[in-house]
């Protein structure tokens, strides 16, 4: 199941980016995102491990992640080692000369069989996960406008 979500930012990637790095704080803005806890002592770039502990509607489940790609002010992406298996990617992108920002998140998942499979991951896809990351992005997009 494939989703891309993007939003523009009235900030420089550079803040956005001050903002995206540190993993742990993915929580502030991700509202499926409960707990992050870190299964490397790094936390930051390749190779970095952690559990992300999630909750969309009634399922909670521990998403297992490892950062594959790390571009400081440009990508992060990840693989899912999990029961949800696949690939996710930030991207930054600066527009209007650099003075603003487009966000754009994309992610390839697969489902377990007992989460519907193929049809559970497109049904939880366009009605769950799309509006949740769209909602996601918002709250970021607060967290980075705000003044310093």
């Amino acid at each position: 199941m494939g989703i891309i979500v993007g939003i523009e930012i009235d900030a420089t990637p550079a803040r956005v980016w001050e903002v995206v790095e540190p993993v742990e704080q993915h929580v502030d803005w991700m509202h499926d995102a409960v707990a992050i806890r870190f299964t490397t002592e790094q936390t930051r770039g390749v190779g970095t491990e952690f559990l992300c502990d999630t909750k969309v509607g009634p399922i909670s489940l521990v998403d297992k992640m490892e950062i594959t790609e790390w571009v400081p002010g440009e990508v992060m992406g990840v693989r899912h080692i999990g029961l949800v298996t696949g690939v996710g990617r930030f991207t930054i992108e600066p527009i209007d000369l650099g003075r603003r920002t487009r966000f754009t998140w994309a992610e390839d998942l697969t489902f377990p069989w007992w989460m519907g499979g193929p049809i559970g991951a497109w049904i939880g896809g366009k009605v769950a996960l799309g509006p949740i990351w769209r909602r996601n992005l918002k709250n970021l997009r607060r967290l980075v406008e705000q003044p310093s």
